[in-house]
């Protein structure tokens, strides 16, 4: 199919499929788990975006609020589609992975790569890896050398009250070479002993610490960020680019994790980026994308000259099968950023995508409805 030409001719949506996952983590009757968007245009060219995460009220807000609103909804450049739900209820995560389906089919009708659509200019990004808290200490450095194995060289550490500096150290003692950052979670609070832990990571070289206080407490990451030399990031308090607005204003810190999913899709998580760039904060590119379309979105969006540190892009390392082809993965610890194809630079593995459906539906003209999945089929066939 050629190329749509001409930058007046709308798009408007006339299909949504959007595909709940079975997830191992919740459980088969918990009803949550990721959920894969594909919108497409009239011609029939698609695009693909994903949720990392929804519990049925996310999916009821999909599938009854959000599709059928963008259905309803004309725009020229995928910047305006989000205006189809700028009077709903904010749902980050739903609305941008209509976002980035919506990026995705608009690159793809013009045979661009999204990387190249949202103004990237990197073709192979450095990846970091986020390592879980281990039980011990030599349960971390083992873990730690088995990602330097995989040619990671940027390890972010979960750290807290108890479990930090020592753990730091420990890595440090075995692979000076490395590049570490500490992810709080929230988990501190403004104690005496809470911040002498803290203290005590300044002087270790960190790349960041992020997230040390509850996220709603702007106040004091600004107290931490002025007192500590290492950078002070923020992740979990950022849902919208007001809020990185509210950060930057109170001096909160001075680094940013942009998670499109957190942020509302594409459209947002670069706004973000160049908010972020303005007020001098340095950025990367996190992620919870649980499948291979959500990493690719985060490798287009971390291919944005602003963001200059290290991407994290979840899954990148493993070996196990994906739902894109070819799957997104890390070579010695970088990530090719796909310039040889349209859109996503990933085709997606239908039946890969069947084997882990729990419930698809279809959402158009003509209302909702359900579609088989090889688990509704398989019952039918058991009833007979």
């Amino acid at each position: 199919m050629a190329p749509h030409t001409g930058s007046a001719t709308a798009t408007r949506i006339v299909e949504l499929e959007l595909i709940g996952l079975r997830d191992s983590a919740a459980g088969r009757g918990a009803g949550a788990g990721p959920v894969l968007v594909r919108v497409a245009d009239g011609e029939g060219v698609s695009g693909w975006g994903e949720i990392p995460w929804a519990g049925p009220a996310q999916w009821e807000a999909l599938t009854t609020c959000f599709a059928p609103t963008l259905l309803d909804h004309a725009w020229l450049r995928p910047t305006e589609a989000g205006e189809a739900w700028a009077d709903l209820p904010w749902d980050p995560a739903v609305a941008g992975a209509l976002d980035t389906a919506c990026w995705d089919l608009w690159s793809r009708q013009r045979g661009t790569p999204l990387a190249h659509a949202l103004g990237g200019e990197r073709t192979a990004l450095t990846a970091g890896v986020t390592l879980a808290r281990q039980v011990t200490l030599e349960s971390v450095v083992t873990e730690v050398n088995r990602q330097v194995g995989a040619g990671f060289r940027r390890i972010r550490l979960e750290i807290e009250p108890g479990w930090d500096a020592d753990v730091v150290r420990a890595v440090q003692g075995s692979f000076p070479f490395l590049v570490l950052q500490a992810d709080a979670g929230g988990r501190y609070t403004e104690s005496t002993a809470d911040l002498d832990s803290l203290r005590a990571l300044d002087g270790l070289g960190l790349l960041a610490i992020e997230d040390p206080f509850d996220p709603g407490d702007l106040a004091a990451h600004a107290r931490l960020s002025g007192e500590l030399r290492t950078p002070v990031a923020l992740h979990r308090p950022l849902t919208s680019v007001a809020d990185l607005g509210a950060a930057v204003r109170a001096e909160a810190g001075s680094a940013v994790n942009v998670d499109l999913a957190r942020l509302g899709g594409l459209t947002e998580a670069r706004r973000a980026v160049d908010r972020a760039v303005d007020a001098g904060w340095t950025v990367w590119c996190g992620s919870s994308a649980r499948t291979g379309v959500g990493r690719a979105a985060t490798v287009a969006l971390a291919s944005l000259a602003g963001a200059s540190l290290p991407v994290e892009v979840p899954g990148a390392g493993s070996r196990g099968r994906d739902l894109v082809t070819p799957p997104v993965r890390a070579h010695e610890g970088v990530v090719p950023v796909p310039l040889t194809e349209s859109g996503l630079g990933h085709g997606v593995d239908r039946a890969a995508v069947a084997d882990h459906t729990a419930r698809a539906v279809v959402v158009d003209a003509e209302g909702l409805r359900e579609l088989p999945t090889r688990r509704t089929r398989g019952r039918r066939s058991q009833g007979r």
